[in-house]
């Protein structure tokens, strides 16, 4: 785990991220554009490799998107990288990343946590609506008992949340999923939202359960061998390793993580074979998951316009914060969908245009609009995307 300095010290820039040296390029080789409407087995889909093309080629205006990566490179981005249609059209490395340089991405981790219920939903081993003390037996007989798998993946589980519990006490917890169950019921379940790591964390118990596997092992072979991202772990989530961090920790690189995307964007088939199911990728991403935060899915950030609550916000029957309506990437397509972390770590996935952006760095700390967030990204469909 890093240290909890960085952590606290950027933490006012995860609100940033829902508010609205060298540089590598793509190489020249293309092929005919894939129409939408083609069949599966005609999408393109990396190997060990991605493939690249030349982004003018791809619908892109090449210097439009140059124009991206330089705002990227300013606020301290170490990749960036844009796929379409399956193939890279532009990669910018920096400060000595490389391709196959991993980095935390913090709360991108969620979206993978989120997917690994979806997993298991599939496998047969829970379903979503059952009561998360089927598989937590300390919250049998208490408060917790009616809170189903469905509210901790909305955040409306009204599990006790505060900015120290779950910014300093939850990272420096030995054993963080043991930590997270231990906390109270605050608000009745669906009354409330925060975006409450705790409450999170407490999957990892629900998966390992409801599996049999840890959840990192149940990660690697269910999501991550599938689909390539060999560079991608997730972090323990205490000494021994039983326990795996389910709200931070995840280590990935920029073209692990367009993979993932690209599983979304793909409806969760792989090569002609489906790796997640298309209804949990609609459940996940295509329309808000409870009626208090319209730019929220299943740990997933949503551009439905709407009312938007950012991570540090809450929704309880004693607090309503003054009311913010809009899109988190105003002007981008209202079905775009994004995997977020502290510090500006984004995955962006457009499903119109079969467009994935990620971008991976740090953000300086103290200002929540100075650092890299999804406007920014969506200026790659918004500005650089010529030919949608």
């Amino acid at each position: 785990m890093r240290t909890l300095a960085p952590i606290l010290a950027a933490v006012t820039l995860v609100v940033a991220c829902t508010s609205s040296d060298e540089t590598g390029s793509a190489g020249t080789t293309t092929e005919p554009a894939i129409s939408t409407s083609a069949p599966a087995e005609a999408f393109v889909y990396p190997g060990e490799e991605w493939e690249r093309a030349d982004a003018a080629e791809m619908g892109f205006d090449p210097a439009a998107l140059e124009a991206v990566a330089a705002t990227a490179e300013e606020l301290d981005s170490s990749c960036f990288v844009v796929t379409r249609k399956g193939k890279v059209v532009g990669e910018w490395y920096w400060d000595g990343t490389e391709p196959t340089t991993t980095s935390e991405v913090f709360s991108v981790t969620k979206s993978i946590t989120s997917t690994l219920v979806g997993l298991a939903q599939a496998d047969g081993a829970l379903a979503i609506e059952d009561p998360a003390s089927d598989y937590i037996e300390e919250w049998v007989g208490t408060d917790s008992e009616v809170v189903t798998i469905e509210h901790l993946l909305s955040n409306d589980s009204g599990r006790e949340w505060s900015f120290g519990l779950d910014y300093v006490e939850l990272p420096r917890a030995a054993d963080r999923t043991q930590f997270a169950i231990d906390l109270g019921q605050q608000y009745p379940p669906g009354e409330a939202w925060s975006y409450n790591n705790a409450a999170i964390q407490t999957l990892d118990r629900v998966i390992s359960v409801a599996t049999g596997e840890v959840t990192a092992d149940y990660a690697r072979e269910r999501l991550f061998e599938p689909i390539g991202m060999d560079a991608t772990e997730m972090a323990p989530g205490n000494a021994d390793g039983t326990a795996t961090s389910a709200f931070f920790g995840l280590q990935s690189t920029c073209e692990d993580l367009a993979r993932f995307g690209y599983l979304f964007l793909r409806d969760g088939t792989w090569e002609g074979e489906e790796v997640v199911p298309a209804a949990w990728v609609d459940e996940a991403t295509g329309a808000p998951s409870q009626e208090h935060n319209a730019a929220y899915g299943y740990l997933w950030w949503l551009n439905t316009e709407g009312r938007i609550l950012g991570p540090l916000q809450a929704v309880s029957p004693t607090a309503e914060p003054e009311e913010v309506v809009g899109q988190i990437a105003p002007g981008a397509p209202e079905d775009m969908f994004t995997a977020q972390g502290l510090g500006g770590q984004i995955v962006m996935v457009d499903p119109g245009s079969e467009t994935v952006i990620v971008r991976l760095g740090s953000g300086p700390a103290g200002d929540p609009q100075s650092g890299f967030r999804a406007p920014d990204a969506a200026r790659v469909l918004t500005e650089a995307l010529v030919d949608p």
